[in-house]
């Protein structure tokens, strides 16, 4: 009996050993390792695939080759059951067959791309301008020539692009699209260059080339034949065009002159290759030339010093005359006047300089001579309260007032027939001495009231 109890106590011993060592195993399985982050990465589809996988293997084999389903307390709970079911039945059970919609989508995906790959050099406004152009003159060989595409295409692509607006649906619903989304500005600027038809031009060529038509005439001609004319069409445009026609004698009165009779017509090409070169060339004389030059400088110079001197004798004539410059008017406080314009100051202040596209300004000197050397404001003209003008330089080269230089950042009174030099450009400035002496009473009543 003792021998007995001995080796039941041994097997026993030895199965509750296997019983721990199964529920060591297979007891860490339900449990998750955690990490000790505050923020902790999710786990993707695959790896929980992967992970419960690995999970039912290990459980299914075990580490010393026991069934988990006939160990006690190592089975494990029915939700744990349920996961580790759907996520291994997600990966075993693929949909091997192919889906008979994707090839479709592919293609419909595709087709627009093969379209617009296609419509790459045609732009919806070289679409509208075609149509245009092609129902005014219903002939494509006077539309590949009279009318200017965004860029250069020939007599084939154009035929080949009509063909295809009138019978491919794809490219025509494409294009129709395009151009309903254009600005109102560039259809307007589209619909003005369309060519002529010949029902216009003969309207047109009715117009005397004697006669000297206003716009008004042109717009009656629109209002007699709406139905001719293209509805875009505008006075001003039907002059340009009926000028066009008047220089190349396309006109009823008009006559051509007839070409010479003969089989072959000399061109310049033709007269250029008759001339004889060894006659064209002559002797050179460089006496002559040296006198020549010389001439040429002294007149020159004397028409540069009369120049210079012209304002001087004009001040003087006006000096003692003593009568009021035609220039002024009841809105024109002074004038500067230079050898070739004049500029009405008819504000309290205005600018002088030289204008560009980013500056604007109110004098610009450029237009009395070369004025690269002026800065693009120069200086400021203004007028005080109590009828002093007073120039202001706000360039880099100083400005000569009577002689005396006004640098960068001051100013100078101006006074009636001063000389203003700019850059070697001179004007004299003229001041309205009645209007001015109206604004000296004025501001002297204010005070007063």
């Amino acid at each position: 009996m003792a021998s007995g109890t001995a080796s039941r106590s041994e097997d026993e011993e030895s199965l509750a050993g296997q019983k721990r060592s199964a529920s060591q195993v297979l007891g860490t399985i339900p449990k998750r390792r955690s990490s000790s982050r505050f923020i902790k990465r999710k786990k993707f589809d695959d790896e929980l695939v992967e992970s419960s996988l690995a999970k039912s293997s290990s459980r299914a084999k075990g580490p010393s080759g026991v069934e988990p389903g006939r160990c006690s307390g190592s089975e494990p709970s029915s939700s744990e059951k349920k996961k580790v079911s759907k996520s291994v039945s997600a990966p075993v059970t693929p949909s091997l067959v192919p889906n008979p919609s994707l090839p479709k989508r592919m293609k419909k995906s595709k087709q627009p791309l093969q379209v617009t790959k296609d419509l790459g050099r045609w732009k919806p406004a070289d679409d509208l301008l075609l149509i245009n152009a092609v129902l005014q003159t219903n002939d494509l060989t006077s539309v590949h020539l009279g009318v200017k595409f965004s860029c250069r295409f020939t007599l084939r692509e154009i035929q080949e692009r009509w063909y295809a607006l009138l019978y491919d649906p794809v490219i025509s619903k494409l294009a129709c699209q395009a151009m309903r989304q254009l600005h109102p500005e560039a259809i307007t600027a589209i619909q003005s260059k369309v060519l002529f038809s010949k029902a216009e031009e003969q309207l047109l060529s009715k117009v005397g080339s004697t006669s000297q038509p206003t716009l008004d005439t042109f717009q009656g001609l629109l209002h007699k034949h709406p139905e001719t004319f293209y509805p875009a069409r505008t006075a001003k445009a039907l002059q340009v065009y009926w000028q066009l026609m008047k220089q190349y004698y396309l006109l009823d009165d008009q006559t051509v002159q007839p070409l010479p009779k003969g089989d072959q017509v000399l061109n310049f090409s033709d007269a250029e290759d008759m001339i004889d070169d060894s006659k064209l060339k002559d002797v050179r004389d460089d006496v002559l030339e040296h006198e020549l030059t010389v001439a040429d400088r002294r007149q020159k110079r004397e028409i540069r010093q009369l120049e210079q001197e012209l304002h001087k004798w004009q001040v003087l004539v006006d000096s003692i005359t003593g009568m009021s410059s035609p220039d002024f008017d009841n809105q024109t406080l002074a004038v500067l006047r230079g050898r070739m314009v004049r500029y009405l100051m008819r504000s309290r202040e205005i600018t002088l300089g030289r204008a560009t596209k980013d500056n604007q300004i109110d004098v610009d000197l450029a237009l009395e001579g070369p004025a690269w050397k002026i800065s693009r404001k120069q200086g400021v003209i203004k007028l005080k309260n109590n009828g002093d003008f007073f120039i202001a330089n706000e360039g880099r080269r100083p400005i000569y007032v009577d002689g005396r230089p006004v640098l960068g950042a001051t100013k100078w009174k101006l006074s009636n027939n001063s000389v203003v030099e700019i850059a070697s450009l001179r004007f004299v400035f003229l001041i309205n001495q009645d209007l001015i002496a109206l604004i000296k009473a004025e501001a002297a009543k204010i005070p007063q009231q």
